[in-house]
């Protein structure tokens, strides 16, 4: 059974938390908020009210065995830098660490952060597209370039094969699946369907190719507006320091 845990219960962390908790896994929660805890101290398998400043604390509570850590100490920028550089010394493989700058985040990585998160920065991410183009369903950025989306049938492609369409060849685009724009069950494309009005394709891609085929492509100074939006949204209700 993989071992995890989670250091800080802000939003970002707790919300970690309920996803691993659906799963077979064993977690371990660190805060020194003790009310947070007792939430959820009896959901874990270990649960602890304490300082994370405190290496000595870290190094005795946390096993340098477990499968992986997430470091989310809100706003405490210094604790999450400090907290991560303890793990990395401990020999924690993996470290997923929060991000609330630019700044933050590069020093994360460089203390020994093997993958750093900006929750409100990669929501805004996804959403933006959605509001720009009639035909994104939605969009999921998994690495810097690639992409993988729904995209509805757009009428010129109604009553055509998916070989007719060609997609990969005239807009490098791989066709993964289908789905009814009603039903949330996947199928292949057998070689003789043709293509319906109320057909959305799951596609994976580069993220300049699904924009310029969506029309997102032209769009993008309002992209980056929706994008700030967001930002400012998310900061502006930002979860306050813990006392």
């Amino acid at each position: 059974m993989k071992q995890f845990a989670i250091i800080g219960l802000s939003r970002f962390g707790q919300r970690m938390l309920e996803e691993l908790l659906g799963v077979n896994c064993e977690v371990l929660i660190i805060d020194k908020d003790r009310e947070v805890i007792e939430i959820y101290k009896d959901k874990v398998a270990s649960a602890y009210v304490a300082d994370a400043i405190n290496e000595e604390i870290i190094n005795n509570l946390v096993p340098n065995t477990i499968d992986a850590a997430v470091v989310d100490l809100g706003d405490k920028l210094e604790v999450s830098i400090l907290v991560t550089n303890y793990l990395k010394k401990m020999g924690v493989k993996k470290i997923i660490a929060k991000a609330e700058t630019d700044e933050h985040a590069e020093i994360l990585h460089l203390v020994g952060a093997t993958q750093v998160i900006f929750p409100n920065r990669e929501a805004a991410k996804r959403i933006a597209p959605l509001l720009i183009s009639s035909l994104l369903f939605s969009y999921l950025p998994i690495s810097r370039e690639l992409v993988i989306a729904e995209i509805k049938v757009p009428g010129e492609l109604i009553g055509k094969t998916l070989i007719e369409a060609n997609l990969r060849q005239k807009h490098r685009l791989n066709v993964v699946a289908f789905r009814k724009e009603n039903d949330s069950d996947y199928s292949y494309f057998a070689p003789d369907y043709r293509l319906e009005e109320d057909d959305i394709f799951l596609v994976a891609a580069k993220e300049v190719d699904i924009e310029s085929y969506t029309g997102t492509e032209m769009a993008e100074k309002g992209k980056q507006r929706i994008t700030g939006l967001f930002k400012r949204f998310f900061t502006r209700f930002k979860e306050p320091e813990k006392k």
